[in-house]
């Protein structure tokens, strides 16, 4: 049908008025044959994972509890620890070993990710950095107390076991001693700030963690590197602190003994700020040098916590702390506790003093857009690190101020979502929980504060230089696998206009929310795999996004549709107008056209995807009453169409 279409198109033309032109004839990279290949998934589903894109009614996954007491001495940078854990194996399969993650092994001489790093700059480490950090263990145990074989290589410790560990809930409990200094730049993750009254200590990745046994790749034994983050098992913690008593420590859980670490009249402002919308004053600036704003009569204090529901938990701790806090309101009625933890010189200027502000706005928003938060608390800690998140804590550059403080602190507790709640992997699948992250904060920032900081995304066209280099790696390249400097687009960028795309031109917000909804709900606190999330949104949203997924996910393909001819029925305009355009590159996408006729009135024409299944150009007819005077692609300039110079036409 398209072939005639095109052939009358130019027999028609042949005839047209001089006011009418065709444009040259592009050669096209596009085949339909291959963007539209219904082949994309390349498993069935299964009793685990289904078709639909659910967890299968045999879906499983492992668990872990941790107990853990932790000393910190603030000279010489040093955590001494024991951890105890409680493996709860609720896999088919009989485990003959433990694998746990050893993150800060990174940081010796000898680690993979030190030597890997680059000369020149990079956030993940300094080549030339005398620092030689890394895991003192000490002892490895079971429950019984016997002694635990194990093999450490690089940031992995195998633990084998003394007799196999039952499918379907055995049980295993393993205390680990240890101890290590804390690097000054952990991979811009963790580590130590110095301020005018004393250091703040960003501690994360700071015990061994049991590595995930999942059905996708058995144990994922992915060693860290920098790029890549987390891939954890879900559990309950429970966490001790002894820090020198002049000291503040927060960290992402409840506090289980404020009575104990902190002055009666902090207390009270504490139990104030539960209470309250607006920000509370807990540590002022002014008293963070008085000796009576921390309990006096000890050398040290221990600070007790419990975290339920989590896969990592993280602290900080310091003299240095100005500390505020607020009510966080959620949608069931009940309440958390936002705090901010800051030192001097971040209060003022519309910097930190915001900050409670802006956590408070920024999880009620996401309560409300997707799930309740689960924790009892929410607390934004100034450090020397850009920006990074761990459950219910997350870390923020102690430099940055209005519009730079509401984007890091609204990204980094958007992630409260993904990955703390559904659990991908973040080694292998940056994208599913920065690109995800950076397309709710987008829908957030627009709605603080009336549009404070709002910037729309813009020219999509414009975007598209930068979104579909050719040099890229595609979005679905592991951090690891990508250039340092294409990270921030291929995990955060890309991924995240992608979604914006699909929600708002390709299914539209109502269909686009209620299946996105539905892949949170349905792995929340679980494991989902790319395919999961395809599937979900394919089989919510009743649509095939096959062509979406391999063209902007699985390939780094560029969109490029143009104008072929403009020509008049019958040499006629009364008659209505013939227009052709071309899908000159390897991704296909709506199209959406403006024609513009000489009386002013501008009429738009929408076209699905599908009329580039079987066809590299397409000729449709307008039922114009009067000369046309120019046709627009992409009128509103939304579609990622890296050249637009073809998509106008306009009479000469």
């Amino acid at each position: 049908m398209n072939k005639t279409l095109s052939c009358i198109g130019m027999a028609l033309f042949l005839l047209a008025a001089p006011s009418v032109m065709l444009l040259q004839a592009q050669e096209s990279k596009y085949d339909y044959k291959e963007a539209f290949d219904p082949f994309f998934y390349t498993t069935n589903g299964n009793e685990y994972r289904t078709a639909s894109g659910m967890p299968g009614p045999k879906y499983w996954q492992n668990a872990v509890d941790y107990k853990i007491s932790a000393r910190l001495n603030d000279q010489t940078n040093e955590i001494t620890a024991t951890v105890t854990l409680e493996y709860t194996n609720n896999s088919p399969d009989q485990l003959d070993f433990i694998w746990l993650q050893l993150d800060q092994n990174m940081f010796s001489k000898e680690g993979r990710g030190r030597l890997i790093v680059p000369l020149t700059k990079s956030r993940y480490g300094d080549a030339r950095s005398d620092f030689d950090g890394g895991y003192d263990i000490k002892s490895v145990k079971f429950g019984t107390g016997k002694e635990a074989e194990h093999l450490i290589t690089d940031t992995r410790m195998q633990v084998f076991l003394p007799e196999p560990l039952a499918p379907n809930g055995g049980k295993t409990t393993i205390t680990i001693d240890y101890s290590y200094i804390v690097p000054t730049h952990g991979a811009d993750r963790t580590g130590v700030l110095e301020t005018q009254n004393g250091k703040i200590f960003a501690i994360a990745q700071w015990f061994p963690r049991v590595a995930v046994y999942d059905d996708i790749l058995g144990w994922n034994v992915q060693p860290y590197t920098g790029p890549g983050e987390f891939y954890l098992e879900f559990g309950d913690y429970e966490v001790d602190i002894t820090a020198p008593a002049n000291h503040i420590v927060v960290l992402g859980g409840e506090l289980l003994n404020p009575n104990e670490v902190y002055t009666a009249e902090q207390v009270k402002r504490l139990e104030q700020a539960r209470k309250s919308d607006e920000t509370v004053m807990i540590r002022s600036p002014q008293e963070v040098t008085l000796p009576d704003s921390r309990p006096q009569g000890k050398k040290e204090l221990t600070w007790k916590f419990r975290l339920e529901k989590a896969h990592d938990v993280a602290w900080a701790s310091s003299p240095a702390f100005v500390l505020d806090g607020a009510k966080i309101d959620l949608p069931s009625g009940k309440s958390a506790l936002a705090l901010s933890a800051y030192p001097v010189e971040s209060h003022g200027g519309n910097a930190w003093e915001r900050s409670t502000e802006y956590v408070k706005a920024s999880v009620e928003f996401y309560s409300n857009l997707l799930m309740e938060y689960p924790y009892p608390v929410a607390v934004n800690v100034a450090a020397d690190i850009g920006g990074m998140e761990y459950p219910a804590i997350v870390f923020c550059s102690y430099k940055s101020k209005a519009a730079g403080l509401w984007g890091v602190t609204d990204h980094e507790f958007g992630h409260i979502w993904f990955p703390m709640i559904v659990g991908s992997n973040e080694r292998l699948h940056a994208w599913m929980d920065e690109g995800f992250n950076t397309f709710i904060n987008d829908l957030s920032t627009a709605a603080f504060n009336g549009g404070e900081y709002y910037r729309p995304m813009g020219d999509a066209n414009r975007l598209a230089q930068a979104l579909t280099r050719p040099d890229l790696e595609p979005v679905m390249s592991t951090p690891q696998n990508m250039q340092e400097r294409n990270i921030g687009i291929l995990a955060y960028f890309k991924p995240g206009f992608g979604l914006t795309l699909l929600r708002n031109e390709i299914l539209g917000p109502e269909r686009f929310d209620r299946a996105f909804k539905a892949y949170l709900e349905r792995w929340a606190y679980k494991h989902p795999t790319p395919d999961d999330f395809f599937r979900t949104i394919e089989n919510v949203a009743g649509e095939n996004l096959n062509w979406f997924w391999r063209g902007w996910f699985k390939y780094n393909w560029r969109f490029d549709q143009g104008i072929r001819n403009v020509v008049y029925a019958d040499n006629d305009p009364k008659k209505g107008v013939l227009i052709t355009i071309d899908n000159l590159e390897k991704l296909p996408m709506p199209v959406v056209v403006d024609i513009t006729t000489k009386s002013g009135e501008t009429h738009r024409v929408k076209l699905p995807v599908e009329i580039w299944e079987r066809n590299t150009s397409w000729t449709f007819s307008f039922p114009s009453t009067e000369e046309v005077v120019a046709v627009q692609l992409d009128p509103d300039r939304v579609y990622p169409d890296h050249n637009p110079d073809n998509n106008r036409w306009e009479a000469q």
